[in-house]
């Protein structure tokens, strides 16, 4: 048997270009990773939109991972939740992933598995990898080498199947494995046998193929971690210190890699940046506080349990007013969670960390570059209003393969904010004081330690202080302190990154997102105005706490659908807290599982609503 068709296709289906969910069923610690993401670089080198999610388990080996490609002449990289390709290739979730296929589905497995048991309504294409592996040039003690070559195989087999050429698989394995002259023999060899073997067995390709395109000229692929490291870099960081935590540790680890080339004095050899894996959470934000009290660029990187971990020292940099930045890389909670899986589920305790009052800017990029651009502005905001800022990304952008434009080389100079050196001391003389508000804006001027003037020195605490950083516990002097913190937040409104907002004619309604929802939530548009002529205008936040223009945006929709990855919604509940004269004009549509929004739930939860209230609004 080659393929059994699809009963429902009748006869051969008709190419679908360009336009497809692929997806690879393997176990964590097989190798498949090179593999799949040569093809997804195969499939961008042909010119084609195209994105990676990787689904692994928390653990080193052995359990099962799935790796979705989604390619899209649109130009769509958010998670389809439907799937037209299955490579199934573990023994342990085959069936249960056979079974969940839709009709017609193609499915190449390992012969072994015997697939074509258990359905009769899926285009079947067993190959025998396992005896394919054999015919390798590998001596016989070389089995374990031999396992990890059947990866590639199926990379030829669906090169054959599905057209996709390969001179680009063969550039992507060259550039995936460097110079490593014997290894990339063998994957070629590997590759090669897949095709030779799909192109003899399997007259009928897959419904489903790749051709040339000229939509990614001149991009890249990066993931988020990566690309807010890059910019931890550009942005003048000197100071990284962190703890090991899923999904945030590639960040610092880049950031590391980083440094050995660029951060290194040339006429030393020295290090120029201090980079500190701490003892746990709290030790490396408390690093994170001294290095910005003694005026550098310092960061720490962790996810939702570590913010948990950091919250007394995050309100103490608050109260006593501390340039840091914490990049938030989140992941499903509460407690350990599903550390493996992304979730918006950190708005909440981010902007409002810390026991007592307090809020803190949060910047939300949705893509590699706005990693790349927040992370710089993350360190001038925060030396700026002199305080913790965070940016929150999520396992989907942090550590997933995404298309980018090349970055933008920064120009601007780093904004230092109000820092005073010996001639600023004596020029104010007795009207400065640590914590006095000369400007109206809430943000005191500062001196750093060192600074030679005998009225520069004063005493950080975090308990109760006055305007010149004396211990008081005077009821008024706490009051205007924290009233004067309250006014440097209305000035943060001024400073954030401002929405992205894209209007249609005859909308009646307006769909808001932030980060990544933001893939599902644009496809999602376009298909509601598409197959059900609703049109929506679109907002999507960059920045908390809410500046001038989302807040006019809102006043001009009487319904605003808040799309966010997690059960309270946390992004609603803030936009009530902001607006309450707005709070009947929120409807939520949230996805919580663990896995990327998809354009579905964004439509169902359109049209649910839409539903219950007869469309009226």
């Amino acid at each position: 048997m080659s393929t059994v068709p699809s009963p429902a296709a009748g006869s051969p289906a008709a190419a679908v270009v360009n336009d497809f969910s692929l997806q690879v069923a393997t176990a964590n610690g097989s190798g498949s990773q090179t593999a799949n993401n040569v093809l997804l670089r195969s499939i961008f080198r042909m010119g084609v939109p195209v994105s990676g999610k990787n689904l692994f388990p928390s653990n080193i080996q052995g359990l099962p991972t799935w790796f979705t490609i989604r390619a899209s002449r649109h130009g769509y990289i958010g998670r389809r939740r439907e799937l037209d390709v299955l490579v199934l290739m573990n023994p342990e979730t085959a069936a249960e992933d056979a079974l969940a296929a839709a009709p017609g589905t193609s499915v190449v497995y390992e012969k072994k598995l015997a697939v074509e048991k258990l359905r009769d309504d899926l285009r079947l294409f067993p190959v025998p990898f396992s005896e394919l592996a054999g015919k390798l040039p590998l001596p016989p003690d070389q089995a374990k080498l031999r396992r990890l070559l059947v990866n590639m195989i199926y990379v030829g087999v669906l090169s054959d199947l599905m057209e996709i050429d390969p001179a680009e698989i063969e550039a992507s394995i060259r550039r995936q494995l460097g110079g490593k002259a014997k290894a990339i023999d063998l994957n070629l060899a590997a590759m090669r046998l897949g095709i030779e073997h799909a192109a003899s067995a399997f007259p009928e390709k897959l419904p489903h193929r790749v051709a040339r395109m000229d939509a990614t000229a001149g991009k890249l692929i990066i993931d988020g971690n990566s690309a807010s490291a890059l910019g931890c870099l550009f942005g003048g960081a000197t100071v990284c210190t962190w703890y090991p935590i899923t999904p945030s540790s590639s960040l610092c680890e880049t950031f590391i890699d980083l440094c050995a080339e660029h951060r290194v004095d040339p006429g030393t050899g020295r290090a120029t940046a201090a980079i500190v894996q701490a003892e746990d959470e709290i030790a490396s934000i408390g690093m994170v506080l001294g290095a910005g009290w003694a005026g550098a660029r310092a960061f720490t990187a962790t996810s939702g349990p570590g913010i948990s971990l950091m919250s007394e020292l995050i309100g103490y940099g608050y109260y006593t007013e501390i340039p840091a930045v914490i990049f938030d890389v989140q992941r499903v909670g509460p407690s350990t969670g599903l550390p493996t899986r992304t979730m918006q589920g950190d708005v909440l305790i981010c902007h409002t960390n810390s026991h007592g009052d307090g809020k803190h800017p949060v910047l939300f990029p949705s893509s590699p570059e706005e990693c790349f651009t927040m992370a710089q502005e993350a360190f001038d905001l925060a030396e700026r209003l002199q305080t913790p800022v965070f940016v929150l990304t999520d396992l989907d952008l942090g550590m997933n393969n995404w298309m980018a434009d090349p970055f933008p080389y920064p120009e601007a100079p780093f904004d230092r904010g109000k820092v005073l050196d010996a001639d600023g001391v004596e020029r104010l003389k007795s009207t400065w004081g640590r914590y006095r508000d000369l400007d109206g804006d809430g943000i005191p001027w500062r001196t750093l330690p060192g600074t030679d003037h005998p009225k520069a020195a004063y005493f950080t605490r975090g308990s109760g202080h006055n305007e010149a950083a004396g211990y008081t516990e005077k009821a008024q002097d706490y009051v205007r302190n924290v009233e004067r913190l309250a006014r440097k937040l209305e000035t943060a409104r001024g400073l954030l990154p401002g929405p992205a907002t894209e209007d249609r004619p005859g909308a009646a309604a307006g769909l808001l997102a932030f980060g990544t929802s933001h893939y599902g939530t644009t496809e999602g548009r376009d298909l509601l105005e598409r197959e059900h002529g609703l049109p929506l205008d679109y907002l999507r936040l960059r920045a908390l706490p809410l500046g001038p223009e989302a807040r006019a945006w809102i006043d001009g929709h009487e319904v605003v659908y808040v799309v966010e990855q997690n059960r309270d919604a946390q992004l609603a509940a803030l936009l009530r807290d902001e607006l309450p004269g707005h709070a009947t004009r929120f409807v939520s549509v949230l996805q919580y599982d663990g896995l990327p929004l998809d354009a579905t739930t964004v439509v169902d939860g359109v049209l649910s609503h839409r539903g219950r209230t007869g469309g009226a609004r």
